[in-house]
């Protein structure tokens, strides 16, 4: 019977889901990890930020290698190329050829990674002193190498994960793609709370403790992953084979695919080791702190962009694949409406109270984060409309534009970054700004080209009316989150989560009613479902009375 109702749960939570229901179900799920992230970030920083900055800085150099190898191997490179022609292949009925092709992939993915996981601790201690940590003391030094070498594992139990979901996409299923960032954070937060204080069984020591076991928490997270990825592909006929396709058309089409956007995901990475190494040299505390202020700025990029651009690819990829690219434009339009629409009030409130953010994850607040942040704050809005600007491309089974976009632009940052904190001695700050100039001028160069072939048919008219009421809309919502924060400011004795949260609330609802307000007014066809919605309920109660 619990076999019944488990295999039961599990088929429902695996149904096709509608795109609007996806983009809701991811955009929750993010904010849900995001919450989970904070959590984390909270108890690390209130463990380690001030009493063991050297701790805290060695934790975040030892991702630095590992992180690059996943994204350059798998991450969302795998996912952009795998699932258009994945799709291909359903499409036409031919699902002997996708099942070889998700094999192959499979199969070829984890021995590469398993392979780059070896290397890396193999060679974690040249890593650690001449690329991503050369400005650590030599305890910090020690500790981030034997961390990496730990964390080492994890490009291969991602990619696995990775691939997994990404068969998952391309049919509509989205749950358990949805669950793997939570479960990834309940992972670490187990190792921060339980690893850390060492791991005892039956009376022998298996592990002393410590920092340490905050790395051990993150490879439990990735193995969460791979479960929920395992549980995703009940009732989808998956015929796994333990063999590589090298003669599978769809295979060859991916691998051809795979090189461009990989070395685009490698050449973002780069950007990071870039600025880690130079943050490493800039006394203790603030790699870490620099980390902390990109985490906080990818956390809506995740829940906006990466949320909403997800949801709508397997869609533009079928419209492609049909031939119809009308319907295409006006998918992508939609999209990318509502990324600009979202994204646009987010990133001015959170301008505004990005003291009350960084309180969040470090109690009593962090001047250098929150002065960070606010360099990065242009950078939320570029990169959250970059997501489906890429994609507006990958749908096209074009990888390569926006690699050498991504190469043009992130070259530039770099340059930027060196020149800012070394030249012109803007310190950390400096790498910031780096980072939103760059991004802003990599989404004007791809919405550039991607309008330039559609002959000027994918932005209209109507396009660009909507966008400048988008901003009106936006400068009235950053008109009122300005004065709230004057009623309501952060104060000496604002110390705790529970003193924070309430104002942060009010200051965000009171400015998001204004946005909301703007937009019905400004006739925006992003805020009428809600309002529809709102008439309907108040409407009811009325009549019902």
């Amino acid at each position: 019977m619990k076999r019944f109702q488990f295999r039961s749960v599990v088929a429902m939570a695996n149904a096709k889901l509608s795109i609007r229901f996806a983009a809701v179900l991811l955009s929750v799920s993010t904010l849900v990890s995001a919450l989970l992230g904070i959590f984390r970030d909270r108890l690390l920083n209130s463990y380690y930020l001030d009493t063991y900055p050297t701790g805290i800085d060695a934790y975040t150099a030892a991702f630095t290698v590992p992180d690059f190898m996943f994204f350059i191997l798998t991450s969302g490179a795998l996912a952009v190329s795998f699932i258009p022609v994945f799709n291909q292949r359903l499409v036409a009925g031919n699902k002997k050829s996708a099942w070889e092709l998700s094999s192959s992939m499979l199969n070829l993915m984890a021995l590469a990674t398993l392979v780059a996981s070896i290397l890396i601790m193999v060679f974690a201690d040249p890593l650690i002193r001449y690329v991503v940590g050369p400005g650590l003391d030599e305890s910090g030094t020690v500790l981030a190498i034997n961390m990496m070498r730990v964390i080492a594992i994890n490009p291969f139990l991602f990619s696995i994960a990775t691939i997994l979901s990404s068969i998952q996409q391309a049919v509509g299923r989205f749950v358990f793609y949805a669950l793997a960032p939570a479960l990834y954070n309940i992972g670490i937060l187990i190792g921060i709370t339980v690893f850390t204080g060492g791991i005892n069984i039956f009376g022998i020591q298996l592990f002393e403790g410590g920092i340490m076991g905050v790395a051990l928490g993150v490879v439990f997270g990735a193995i969460l992953q791979v479960i929920a990825s395992l549980i995703g592909l009940f009732g989808l006929g998956f015929d796994y084979e333990f063999k590589i396709y090298w003669k599978n058309h769809g295979f060859r089409s991916v691998l051809r695919l795979l090189p461009a956007r990989s070395l685009d995901q490698g050449i973002d990475y780069v950007n990071t080791i870039v600025t880690t190494n130079l943050s490493s040299r800039m006394g203790a505390g603030v790699l870490r702190s620099y980390q902390q202020a990109t985490s906080l700025h990818q956390m809506p990029i995740n829940l906006i962009g990466v949320a909403i651009s997800t949801a709508f690819f397997p869609k533009m990829t079928e419209e492609v694949g049909e031939g119809n690219k009308e319907q295409f434009r006006l998918t992508f339009r939609q999209a990318l409406r509502s990324i600009i629409w979202i994204s646009l009030p987010v990133t001015i409130i959170a301008f505004f109270s990005r003291g009350y953010v960084v309180s969040f994850i470090k109690n009593g607040g962090d001047r250098l984060i929150a002065n960070l942040l606010g360099t990065l704050i242009i950078a939320i809005f570029a990169r959250s409309v970059f997501h489906i600007a890429a994609r507006g491309f990958y749908a096209e089974q074009d990888t390569k534009t926006p690699f050498i976009v991504s190469l043009v632009a992130i070259g530039g940052t770099i340059i930027l970054s060196l020149l800012f904190a070394l030249v012109l001695n803007w310190g950390p700050e400096g790498l910031g700004w780096a980072q939103s100039i760059g991004a802003v001028a990599e989404i004007i160069i791809l919405m550039l080209i991607l309008q330039l072939r559609s002959k000027g048919k994918l932005l209209n008219r109507e396009f660009w009316r909507a966008f400048f009421r988008m901003i009106f809309a936006s400068v009235i919502a950053g008109c009122v989150a300005y004065s709230m924060t004057k009623f309501f400011p952060l104060m000496a004795d604002d110390n705790s989560f529970f003193s924070i949260f309430p104002k942060f609330c009010l200051i965000s609802l009171t400015s998001g009613l204004a946005y909301m307000l703007a937009s019905y007014f400004l006739e925006l066809d992003e805020v009428k479902p809600f309002f529809a919605k709102l008439n309907k309920i108040v409407f009811r109660n009325v009549t019902e009375k």
